[in-house]
C-alpha cells in the first residue's frame, strides 16, 4: 500500500521534481515548517498530525498579521487566533470554525487553510519580507503637524477630528457622528482627554523620531569615506556596531545565513509548487461535500507562475547579493580574529 501511494504521488511532476521535494522545500520556507509526513497524514485525516498544523498556521498568520500577535504556549489560545484570523481574511470554508479547540482533530481542514493561504496572495514573499535582516538604516516617516493646545490649527491635524466636531457631535473625515441623545451620552470633556493623550503620543513619536534621526546623521558624518561602496560612502549603524564589537558579526552571519536559506527554498518551492498543486487536487477530492450554501462562496485558485518567465528574477537577484553581504560581513570577522592571533604571538 506505501509502494502504491509513492508511486502515485511522484507521478504527476516526475520532471519537477517529487512531491517529498516539493513539500520540504515549501516547509523550510515557512516558519517550522512540518515534515513531509505530516502533510501526508493530513491528507487523509490523521489526528497526530492537527498540532503541528495549528501552530504552523499561528506562526504565519501571526507574522503577517499587522499588529503582531505574541507567541501563546497554549494551543487553545493559538487556535482562537487561527479562526479569527481566517476568519477576517474571509476563509470560504466553515468547517474550520466547527473544528475543536482543543486540536484534536481536523488535519486535513488544516492543510487546506494553509493552501488557501499560498493559493490567494504572495505569502511567502510577505514572510521573507518581515523576516529580513536589515543592515542598513531605515527610517518610517511621520507626516503629521502640530496641533495648538489652545484651538484650531490651519494645517491638517494628526487626528481626523476636530475639535469643533468634538464639541458639537458632528462627524469629521467620514467618522459617524456622535449622538447625544437621552439613550446615548458622551462625556466630551473625556473624548477631549482622548485627544490630548493622542496629541502628546504622537509629540512624543515625533521627538523620537527627531533624535534617531539626528544619530544616524552622526554616524553617517563620522564614517563618511569607510565604506567600500562609492555610492553609499559611509557606515550604517548595524556596520558601525560590527566595527565596535567585532563578536557580534557572528550573530548577523548566522542571520545572513538563516535568510540565504528562506530564500533559496522559496526558489526552489517555486520551481516545484506545480507538484504540489496538483496533489492538493487529489486531496480535494477525498473531501466531503460542503453544506449547499457554501458553493456560493468565492474561490481562489493558485497563481502558479511559468518557471521560464522573469517574475523570480529579482528573488534570485536579491539572493546574490544576500550572499555577497554575507561574503562582505565576514571579512571584519576574519581581520579580526587574524590580528587576535597575531597579536598573541
Amino acid at each position: 500500500m506505501a509502494r502504491r501511494r509513492r508511486g502515485v504521488d511522484r507521478a504527476p511532476g516526475a520532471g519537477l521534481g517529487t512531491l517529498p521535494d516539493a513539500i520540504a522545500a515549501l516547509s523550510r520556507a515557512l516558519p517550522i515548517g512540518p515534515s513531509p509526513e505530516t502533510f501526508r497524514r493530513a491528507k487523509f485525516d490523521h489526528p497526530e498530525a492537527t498540532p503541528a498544523l495549528w501552530q504552523l498556521l499561528f506562526r504565519v498568520l501571526s507574522a503577517i498579521s499587522e499588529d503582531g500577535a505574541k507567541a501563546s504556549g497554549a494551543l487553545e489560545a493559538q487556535v482562537r487566533f487561527v479562526k479569527a484570523a481566517l476568519r477576517s481574511q474571509g476563509y470560504p470554508r466553515p468547517a474550520l470554525a466547527q473544528l475543536p479547540e482543543d486540536g484534536s482533530r481536523g488535519s486535513r481542514e488544516l492543510l487546506l487553510a494553509l493552501s488557501w493561504l499560498l493559493a490567494r496572495g504572495p505569502l511567502l514573499e510577505r514572510l521573507l519580507a518581515r523576516t529580513r535582516v536589515r543592515l542598513g538604516d531605515e527610517m518610517a516617516v511621520c507626516e503629521c503637524f502640530e496641533v495648538p493646545s489652545g484651538g484650531i490649527s490651519t494645517e491638517p491635524d494628526t487626528c481626523p477630528l476636530q475639535h469643533e466636531d468634538l464639541a458639537c457631535g458632528r462627524d469629521s473625515a467620514g467618522l459617524p457622528a456622535l449622538h447625544m441623545g437621552s439613550d446615548l451620552h458622551v462625556d466630551v470633556r473625556h473624548v477631549q482627554w482622548l485627544m490630548g493623550k493622542l496629541r502628546f503620543r504622537w509629540r512624543n513619536l515625533m521627538s523620537t523620531q527627531q533624535e534617531q534621526c539626528a544619530l544616524l546623521s552622526k554616524v553617517h558624518t563620522y564614517t563618511r569615506g569607510c565604506h567600500s561602496d562609492p555610492s553609499l560612502g559611509h557606515l550604517s549603524a548595524a556596520e558601525t556596531e560590527l566595527l565596535r564589537d567585532p563578536e557580534g558579526s557572528r550573530q548577523l552571519l548566522q542571520a545572513l545565513e538563516k535568510e540565504n536559506a528562506h530564500l533559496e527554498a522559496a526558489v526552489a518551492w517555486r520551481h516545484r509548487e506545480l507538484v504540489f498543486w496538483r496533489w492538493m487536487d487529489t486531496v480535494l477530492d477525498i473531501c466531503p461535500p460542503q453544506a449547499p450554501d457554501a458553493g456560493s462562496l468565492p474561490t481562489f485558485l493558485p497563481k502558479i507562475p511559468d518557471p521560464v518567465a522573469g517574475q523570480w528574477e529579482l528573488v534570485a537577484g536579491e539572493l546574490r547579493a544576500l550572499q555577497e553581504e554575507l561574503r562582505a560581513a565576514s571579512e571584519p570577522l576574519r581581520a579580526a580574529r587574524e590580528a587576535q592571533r597575531f597579536g598573541h604571538i
